[in-house]
């Protein structure tokens, strides 16, 4: 504790200052008003970056047979959900090396390069002929344009982290930190509500040739609005007095690994459950309800949008809640509620709308435990010198192994006839959340730089 109490130009003194003060380089980045821009600023980046991100998802049962013709529609949602976890594999590699250049060179370089990569990554899928054009072509330039995105996703939780966080004042990290969260759920709402309104104006015909390029041709464009945004933003306080402290700076990556390697296990799993459940209940429950019980996938994205936007409301109220009674009790509420609900709520599923809608908002609320307090709490566990690559790496990690696979496990269990197994796959990543979230230490008061 003593390296975040003793450095010149410590974040108090700073937010008790009035604006009109004799010290404006630290008042003006600490008043209200300079708080809000920055988490405005950096929660609309970060929603277009993971509308770039969650278009494929939306959008992988329509372009399946696209880049992987096949007379079995599940074995080209495989081919096209393994590309999605491919997508996965770069993201501890893009955690490791950005969350490094974010603790070096500042969390909004590292923001301004994220979003660069994801935008343009989409562009590319959204023009790139199919199979029947270029042949193997067009499977190899999907993968690599998924590489990019891992690559640039798995930088730019750490870096959007750190950077909303660190804006907020000290009873308000939690609220700050959930508007993280509220940007990637409106991110994903926003792909699918682009694919509710493409799959219900065309027809299969259009949808399959050109309706689900316009989606990644939007989420493109998008992203030249996000990096505007970006590029605008003030540089945190924070990482101001990391960069000109005297005293030189360790390797982010050699510091994390020797001096915290128990927080950044502990990032790694409080992760576990959080990202499993999210992406099967967030991302992927309208394809996998379309594909096991033959829904209209157009239904089972509405359900999915309205939800969200359900989800997207709580998150904020989740963050107060935390900043009030703390991380612990909200995240292990979230864990206990899927453990104990795992098996009722898959066993519900059919091809019924309202029973679809009723599942999803149970788990959504459920979900607001973890979502509105995953980037403040990882945030709380290191120092500003090594913060954003202790996020982002340990993190990336397990969303790679467990978040990425979770789709395509889920779907090769139903389609070897192992459906009635899936909800046990959730309740597992759930116990390993109670015991997680029920042994860390409570981080609501802690002091940070």
């Amino acid at each position: 504790m003593t390296q975040h109490a003793t450095p010149p130009g410590t974040p108090q003194p700073a937010r008790s200052v009035p604006s009109g003060a004799t010290n404006p380089s630290a008042a003006a980045p600490g008043s209200g008003a300079a708080r809000r821009r920055a988490i405005w600023a950096g929660a609309v980046g970060n929603t277009v970056e993971w509308v770039d991100w969650a278009v494929y998802s939306t959008f992988s049962s329509v372009f399946a047979g696209t880049f992987f013709p096949s007379h079995a529609p599940e074995a080209a949602l495989l081919s096209t959900l393994a590309v999605f976890a491919v997508g996965f594999l770069m993201r501890p590699i893009g955690g490791a090396l950005l969350g490094a250049y974010g603790d070096r060179h500042g969390r909004k370089k590292a923001m301004t390069l994220t979003i660069s990569m994801m935008a343009a990554a989409a562009l590319v899928i959204a023009v790139c002929p199919g199979y029947s054009t270029i042949g193997v072509g067009a499977p190899i330039v999907l993968v690599v344009a998924r590489l990019v995105q891992g690559f640039s996703a798995g930088g730019e939780f750490g870096t959007s982290s750190a950077f909303l966080v660190e804006s907020a004042a000290p009873s308000r990290r939690a609220l700050a930190g959930s508007w993280q969260q509220v940007s990637v759920g409106a991110g994903t709402l926003i792909a699918s509500l682009m694919g509710t309104i493409l799959t219900s104006s065309l027809d299969e015909h259009a949808l399959d040739t050109w309706g689900w390029r316009v989606a990644f041709a939007v989420a493109g464009v998008l992203g030249l609005v996000g990096l505007w945004l970006r590029v605008s933003v003030q540089e945190t306080e924070s990482f101001r007095r990391v960069e000109h402290a005297e005293c030189p700076r360790a390797n982010p990556l050699r510091a994390m690994v020797t001096e915290h390697p128990r927080a950044a296990l502990r990032v790694a799993g409080v992760t576990v459950a959080g990202t499993l459940i999210y992406y099967i209940w967030v991302s992927y429950m309208p394809s996998y309800v379309h594909v096991t019980t033959g829904m209209p996938l157009s239904r089972a994205l509405l359900a999915n949008t309205i939800s969200l936007v359900v989800f997207i409301v709580l998150l904020p109220f989740g963050g107060m809640l935390s900043d009030r009674i703390g991380r612990k009790p909200t995240m292990f509420a979230f864990a206990a509620g899927f453990l104990v609900l795992s098996w009722p709520l898959f066993h519900v599923l059919g091809d019924s709308f309202w029973t679809l809608l009723a599942v999803e908002l149970v788990g959504m609320v459920l979900l607001v435990g973890y979502s509105a307090n995953c980037a403040v709490v990882m945030a709380e566990q290191f120092p500003p010198e090594v913060r954003t690559t202790g996020i982002a790496l340990p993190y990336a990690l397990a969303v790679a192994i467990f978040g990425g696979t979770a789709p395509y496990v889920t779907t090769w269990m139903s389609s070897h006839g192992h459906r009635g197994l899936v909800w046990l796959y959730l309740a597992a990543a759930a116990l390993v959340g109670v015991i997680v979230y029920a042994t860390m230490p409570e981080t609501k008061s802690k002091e940070i730089a």
